[in-house]
């Protein structure tokens, strides 16, 4: 399939955030873009700003005419979010249009560039923007798709320059979630982790690693693989084929970080190889684990040449992406800080830094599950890695996909977690606890719908002078 000759293109689920980096990039080389997704948002918004059609109602009387009208050189492109029991999907499926998910529809765009790849059960999000920012800022052909909004380019789109000579780079967040990363080509693999996620896909921690051994295995023959040295160690034993190996990580691996210093407005730190360093660079960015994406990062951009000026450059004028570490008010009152982990682990790597940053202060944690079967799958590591905070609040759990699963609750996490105050409470109630309690720092912590609440969030602590 040539997507260059299509007529229009339709996204179910249009309002995800690898969705919509696709629609995007439909909509810039002059495909005209139709979608559906369950609810508004400030990026489906964005997207109708940017001339994208889009539905809320899961009524195929709502598909413009000018799509419905034939499926000839149309294409569907679907995310498992939306369910197949969707009444859309029933209709484009019994209507025969072609039908593709995002995955494959990735794999296709990229195919013919030079792909870098980064996957990981957490930090591919970071990981894959700073390396496409070392690159841009550099001057590099360079294009992304990205699965957040980069603070740099405030899109999760970077495009490259189709009129110039040199051949481009494009960089991929590799996602695991229903093996959509075997869809994709890889000439540089970057693994920032490997702890099991998405059970419900994959049945048992071994196949989670199967999985991206797979991946591992789809790496260019002439190409390398970036793996961090923990989930080295998970697979060490596993044939990996001829790719290259390099492993990386804070105090270990072939790349690390050395005299790392935590501070409130930026990290500074070293970056060492075999052959190689980089002294000085500062990373305004918090977070250890953002040092280690750093490191994986500055690895990929020498291993295209970047020069040790334009790596201290870009890492400095770094910005981050939207909700990870993403400091939305910082005064001697309140400090307030919103995150996507949804993981333990990086709840824990997460909640580390920021205590290390403030470590006499009390630290409050509001907390939203993401879905029924990852809190019972690691309920355990949910309470141990909260335990970190001074208070917890939990929120309900947020399902996306899932239907509720019986005893599964937000509530089930409370007994282990082991900190001075803890509690649930609804997001109609969380604000007026806020304005009473009056946080130190507070963080609010979850890949759901939580997202809604730090506008509110925000907009109290301003009108309150804090």
């Amino acid at each position: 399939m040539n997507l260059h000759n299509l007529h229009s293109v339709y996204f179910l689920g249009i309002g995800g955030i690898g969705m919509s980096a696709i629609a995007r990039w439909f909509n810039h080389i002059g495909i005209p873009v139709y979608g559906y997704d369950k609810t508004p948002s400030p990026l489906t918004e964005t997207l109708e700003r940017e001339g994208m059609q889009i539905s809320y109602a899961d009524d195929s009387r709502q598909i413009p005419k000018e799509f419905s009208s034939s499926t000839e050189n149309k294409l569907v492109i679907w995310t498992p979010a939306v369910p197949q029991s969707s009444q859309l999907f029933r209709y484009f499926e019994s209507q025969a249009y072609p039908l593709m998910k995002r995955s494959a529809a990735l794999g296709l765009i990229t195919k013919s560039m030079e792909t870098v790849a980064v996957a990981g059960t957490h930090g591919k999000t970071t990981t894959s923007s700073m390396i496409a920012h070392l690159l841009k800022n550099a001057g590099r052909n360079t294009a992304a798709f990205l699965g957040g909004l980069t603070q740099n380019y405030q899109s999760n789109l970077i495009l490259h320059d189709e009129g110039s000579q040199e051949a481009p780079l494009v960089v991929v967040e590799a996602d695991e979630f229903d093996r959509s990363f075997l869809q994709l080509h890889p000439n540089v693999s970057i693994v920032t982790s490997i702890d099991p996620d998405h059970l419900d896909i994959y049945g048992d921690p071994n196949q989670f690693l199967d999985g991206f051994l797979a991946f591992i295995g789809l790496t260019s023959p002439d190409g390398h693989l970036f793996i961090h040295h923990g989930a080295y160690e998970k697979i060490k034993e596993r044939d990996f084929g001829k790719v290259a190996v390099s492993t990386y990580g804070l105090d270990a691996g072939r790349v690390r970080a050395e005299n790392i210093k935590a501070g409130t407005v930026a990290f500074s730190f070293d970056y060492l190889s075999e052959d190689d360093r980089i002294e000085g660079l500062k990373l305004h960015v918090p977070g250890f684990h953002n040092i280690e994406n750093a490191v994986a990062a500055i690895a990929v951009a020498r291993y295209f040449g970047l020069s040790k000026e334009a790596i201290k450059e870009g890492i400095a004028t770094y910005k981050g992406v939207k909700r990870r570490f993403e400091c939305i008010h910082s005064s001697d009152k309140i400090t307030y800080i919103d995150d996507y982990a949804h993981h333990p682990e990086e709840i824990r790597s997460f909640l580390t830094s920021v205590k290390a940053m403030y470590p006499s202060k009390k630290l409050t944690a509001v907390f939203q599950p993401h879905l029924f079967t990852r809190t019972r799958d690691f309920a355990a590591g949910f309470s141990e890695s909260l335990s970190l905070a001074d208070e917890v609040i939990l929120l309900d759990i947020y399902p996306a996909r899932e239907l509720p699963i019986e005893g599964v609750t937000a509530s089930m996490l409370l007994p282990e977690i082991n900190c001075p105050k803890k509690q649930v409470l609804s997001k109609e109630a969380l604000l007026p606890y806020l304005k009473q309690q009056r946080p130190e720092v507070l963080v609010t912590i979850g890949a759901g719908d939580i997202d809604r609440l730090v506008e509110p969030i925000a907009k109290w602590i301003a009108d309150d002078k804090a």
